[in-house]
């Protein structure tokens, strides 16, 4: 199957959005080149420029999107587990790894949190240290405080 990308303009720089038919492989920070063999279709993404631009304007705090992220079943947990943290709100490395049953796990927690493919859309950003520290972040720190900031603005929240 054939990965067509584009690139999205927004707040925090323009995205590198990859997808296969339907399905969102890839959401990346600049800077950021598409892999090779993967062709440009800009108007193949009108749907993922939408509910991104819905989220950074504040109108929207879920994804409908159909997703499709690559890598291990343990990461695909880790995933899946990034999906089930409200809009807004924040959780640590420990309390994921023990949400997932695997409280010793937090390294392998936050090592599979670093390699989620589709960031924004598998909120990553909204897990933090166990001491509330902003710490690893594909985007870069600043990129984190961001989205933390925005969601909590958006949701009326205090960020800490």
């Amino acid at each position: 199957m054939t990965t067509v990308f584009t690139r999205i303009d927004s707040p925090i720089g323009p995205l590198l959005a990859a997808r296969e038919g339907s399905a969102i492989i890839a959401i990346r920070f600049p800077p950021a080149d598409p892999q090779d063999g993967w062709m440009r279709d800009d108007d193949a993404f009108d749907d993922v420029r939408g509910a991104l631009s819905g989220y950074f304007s504040g109108h929207r705090v879920t994804f409908e999107l159909p997703l499709d992220p690559r890598g291990t079943e343990f990461q695909a947990s880790v995933w899946r587990a990034l999906l089930d943290i409200p809009f807004g709100q924040t959780t640590t490395y420990g309390e994921l790894a023990r949400r997932l049953g695997k409280p010793a796990a937090v390294r392998a927690v936050g090592a599979a949190n670093g390699a989620n493919p589709i960031p924004i859309v598998i909120p990553c950003h909204r897990v933090i240290g166990s001491n509330g520290a902003l710490v690893g972040f594909g985007g870069g720190l600043p990129v984190k405080r961001w989205l933390l900031e925005h969601e909590a603005a958006v949701a009326g929240r205090r960020l800490f």
